[in-house]
């Protein structure tokens, strides 16, 4: 499991402790103990500091560069594998839990309306199918259900995509959900006429993007640029330096690119924002 994948900090949210108890979790992932989450949090605080090919390392350097970090902290040999191992069995179950919370707080500190530049690029697209990637509590998948498109999307945390459900149904749409990481999820091959990508990550998914988008269909990404972790940390999964998104989807047709300073839709601060919508040829 590469932590980077599931360790999506936005601004405003890097140290933001969960003060509500943890979301129960599906039977078959039993939710992190209390000081599985402190040992967590120790580490997302450090891994959410270091530089960008840190965060694109694999498993193994990360965690060797962090028990480095502990043992300059005074930790043992002892302590620091301990540490280590209860981190590999732990999995990604803390920060399910955490995304778990702010997803579904009474007062969210993220935009609760769908991103703007989807709203912007499928405007007078003929609706089809789509799917949102880390969906969170839904504001883009009832969107597009709102619009006419057969929409489906998945996230780990199963408490968001009920609220995800509850909030489809209140308004009187259809939905598609599951429970699930990127990496456990069928995306399938030519399914799909639109993909959303927001504030999830997109340089681990190019593969399977193009090869789920049918023909014709178009993906549409927004993060964070680098530049906005001078102001705060941000995880790396949605953090790309510039024209990087245009490397990443080299092989789709790019119909709009934008580097821009705007409101990001997590941490909602005037920051430094990347956008892309490109095609399947």
């Amino acid at each position: 499991m590469h932590w980077l994948a599931v360790l999506i900090v936005a601004i405003g949210l890097a140290t933001q402790q969960p003060a509500q108890q943890p979301a129960q979790q599906p039977a078959h992932q039993p939710a992190a103990s209390p000081e599985e989450v402190r040992t967590y949090e120790a580490f997302r605080a450090w891994i959410t500091q270091q530089p960008a090919e840190i965060h694109r390392a694999g498993d193994e350097v990360v965690f060797g560069k962090y028990g480095d970090e502990l043992r300059k902290q005074g930790k043992s040999d002892q302590e620091i594998a301990t540490t280590i191992a209860s981190l590999k069995a732990m999995g990604d179950r803390a920060e399910v839990e955490r995304w778990n919370v702010i997803l579904t707080a009474a007062t969210p500190r993220f935009n609760t309306a769908p991103n703007a530049f989807l709203v912007t690029m499928t405007k007078g697209v003929k609706p089809g199918r789509s799917l949102d990637v880390g969906m969170g509590q839904g504001r883009n998948t009832v969107y597009l259900a709102q619009q006419g498109w057969d929409s489906a999307g998945f996230d780990p945390a199963d408490r968001a995509i009920a609220a995800a459900q509850d909030a489809a149904k209140k308004l009187g749409v259809r939905i598609t959900t599951q429970v699930a990481r990127a990496e456990d999820f069928d995306w399938g091959t030519n399914q799909w006429d639109l993909i959303v990508l927001t504030y999830v990550g997109a340089r681990e998914f190019p593969d399977k993007v193009i090869r789920a988008l049918k023909p014709g269909g178009m993906v549409i990404v927004e993060a964070f640029h680098r530049d906005a972790t001078k102001a705060h940390p941000i995880g790396g999964a949605v953090v790309f330096d510039t024209n990087e998104l245009l490397a990443i989807f080299k092989d789709l047709r790019v119909v709009r690119y934008e580097d821009t300073t705007s409101v990001g839709d997590f941490g909602l601060e005037e920051t430094r924002v990347v956008r892309l919508a490109a095609i399947k040829p």
